[in-house]
């Protein structure tokens, strides 16, 4: 397994043997349940579902709840898949823990954006605004947004005011530098997305090399 779910701690940082500091993003990761076991045979592929934090029987619906009773669990927030090469190592039940990575580990962290909500053109596309001189009435206007007589229309895509954020963004090839197996906690360098206390998923990197010693 290369793919672990955790919640979003927050920022600190660390020091490294040599002297320097590094920002890293605390992620309280699983344990996560092994839910579901698809095979080639019976599914056409072979993938290993998760399940992470705990909630009341109260807030699954019946299905949801008969799904876990046959795992033998207690129901999951969060539920997520990773497909298999080769046919899953593990069974219903099992844990999927912090141990399964590894220091100097690239991984790929994909999260929900913060919402920011509405919002114009220089906040959401990082447009210039106009001068600040007598006279000039376009401090923060977006512009000319298309042709008059023909097309007669605006493009679909155009870059303006709109919803920013609360969107399912992926940052790449970030490195573990410190796992904590005693508190289920990984230390990510960089920042990644979502506010405090949001779900994230850790997966191993798809590219990118993994680094040499790893961290402190």
């Amino acid at each position: 397994m290369t793919l672990i779910l955790g919640r979003k701690e927050g920022m600190t940082q660390l020091f490294r043997e040599d002297g320097s500091h590094v920002g890293v993003t605390v992620v309280a990761a699983g344990p996560c349940t092994v839910t579901q076991v698809r095979t080639s045979d019976k599914d056409g592929y072979d993938a290993v579902q998760l399940g992470f934090f705990d909630v009341p029987e109260k807030r699954v619906n019946k299905p949801q709840g008969g799904h876990f009773k046959k795992a033998g669990s207690l129901p999951k927030r969060l539920l997520r898949e990773e497909r298999l090469s080769k046919p899953a190592e593990l069974s219903i039940g099992d844990q999927v823990t912090v141990q399964a990575f590894e220091l100097g580990q690239l991984v790929d962290v994909i999260g929900t954006s913060k919402g920011r909500g509405f919002a114009g053109t220089i906040k959401r596309h990082g447009f210039s605004r106009g001068l600040k001189t007598h006279g000039c009435m376009n401090y923060r206007a977006p512009g000319s947004i298309g042709a008059s007589a023909y097309p007669a229309r605006v493009f679909k895509g155009k870059r303006m005011a709109g919803h920013l954020g609360a969107k399912r963004q992926t940052i790449k090839n970030l490195e573990i530098v410190r796992i904590d197996t005693d508190r289920n906690l990984l230390f990510i360098k960089g920042a990644v997305p979502g506010a405090r206390g949001s779900f994230v998923q850790v997966q191993g990197a798809k590219t990118g090399v993994k680094t040499k010693g790893g961290g402190k």
